[in-house]
Order: structure tokens, then C-alpha cells, then sequence
């Protein structure tokens, strides 16, 4: 079986937006926002640790995967990740 990913990175990068989106969308009846806040929150300490070259190859996916995006909603969910995550103030 052939991947369609470019590279593992990718792959989790891709997997990792489509739960935060998921979570973004969720209603109330279908999670529980403090879940879902503490969810966002686990995945900004992560990015957070990140080294400054891999949160700088995390949003060059990011941008690489809102180029292609049709959907405009997700489109904007991708563009304003690394702002959201913390990910822009912290490669300065």
C-alpha cells in the first residue's frame, strides 16, 4: 500500500488538524467543552515544546495544507492555527 502522505510529518500534521477541527465544530451534545478545552490546550503545551525548527516545519505544513484546502472554513481554521497554537509568537 502506497501512502499519500509526503512524509510522516505530514501525516500527523493532517491527522492532528482533522480532531482539532472535529473538536472546533463539536456542539455541546456532541462533546463536552471542558474536554474540548482541555484538549486544545494539551495540543498548545505540546506545539509549545516544540524545538523552533520543528513549530517552523509545523507551520509550512500548515500553510502547505491551507493552500490546497476547498473547504474556505477549514481553509481559515489552517491559516489561523499557528497564531491560535501559540506557534507564530514563538518563532519570532
Amino acid at each position: 500500500m502506497t501512502s499519500s502522505y509526503s512524509s510522516l510529518a505530514r501525516a500527523l500534521a493532517e491527522a492532528l488538524v482533522d480532531v482539532l477541527w472535529f473538536i472546533e465544530g463539536s456542539e455541546d451534545e456532541q462533546m463536552d467543552q471542558d474536554d474540548a478545552v482541555r484538549v486544545m490546550e494539551g495540543v498548545a503545551h505540546v506545539v509549545s515544546t516544540l524545538s523552533s525548527d520543528q513549530q517552523q516545519e509545523l507551520v509550512a505544513l500548515l500553510g502547505a495544507m491551507a493552500a490546497v484546502e476547498s473547504n474556505p472554513a477549514r481553509r481559515e481554521f489552517l491559516e489561523e492555527f499557528p497564531e491560535g497554537f501559540g506557534l507564530i509568537d514563538d518563532l519570532s
